[in-house]
């Protein structure tokens, strides 16, 4: 019983780290770019423990973005129910201020959002029917009570606005640093970069 046990742990742990080698891997090449011979060289696993785990590329993809957005909400849920007791205002600020940090720390999000997000085809649509849209609801709702001249027909402009100012600075940071001198991956700067976006969305 306990070799099982143990066994199953390394396998969870084997899917994982694949899982999170692939999240990395698609971010920075792209879906076609990420072969699995990459993706197996960075999570250190067999190639064919690969097929092992998934059926197909796809599925893997599936996996890596789905990880992604599951660890985004896993948090903001965790730090709102933290801060339950204050007032709706600064809730709305904190939810802002923890996807900053989450983006500081997972620029692939917003590189997969990229890449997939222009491509009309399946996984795009899997992306925004599985992934975006939950998300995008529950910024309407907040858009509509706090965020200047929020409505309806807004929406759409303040969630793109909300995504790109979250995470670009930290998806092209080489570039930041060379053109501003700003290392915005320091502690200090993810933390100024969310508190001016919390004060412009929720002022």
């Amino acid at each position: 019983m306990g070799t099982q046990g143990t066994r199953a742990e390394q396998r969870k742990q084997t899917r994982e780290r694949i899982v999170e080698a692939a999240a990395a891997a698609f971010s920075d090449l792209g879906y076609h770019g990420a072969s699995t011979r990459e993706i197996a060289a960075r999570a250190e696993a067999n190639q064919g423990l690969i097929t092992y785990y998934f059926r197909s590329k796809d599925e893997l993809w599936k996996a890596a973005a789905g990880r992604i957005f599951s660890q985004l909400k896993q948090r903001l849920d965790q730090r709102l129910e933290e801060v339950a007791d204050e007032d709706a205002r600064e809730q709305a600020r904190e939810a802002i201020r923890q996807f900053v940090g989450f983006v500081a720390s997972h620029p692939e999000l917003f590189r997969l959002m990229v890449e997939d997000g222009n491509q009309s085809n399946e996984r795009m649509h899997w992306l925004v029917d599985e992934r975006l849209r939950p998300m995008y609801e529950d910024f309407k709702r907040v858009h509509g009570r706090f965020l200047p001249n929020g409505s309806e027909s807004t929406s759409a402009h303040a969630f793109y606005a909300m995504a790109g100012a979250a995470s670009l600075i930290f998806a092209v940071a080489p570039e930041c640093r060379r053109l501003t001198g700003l290392d915005p991956t320091e502690r200090s700067a993810v933390q100024a970069h969310a508190e001016f976006l919390a004060r412009i969305f929720v002022p």
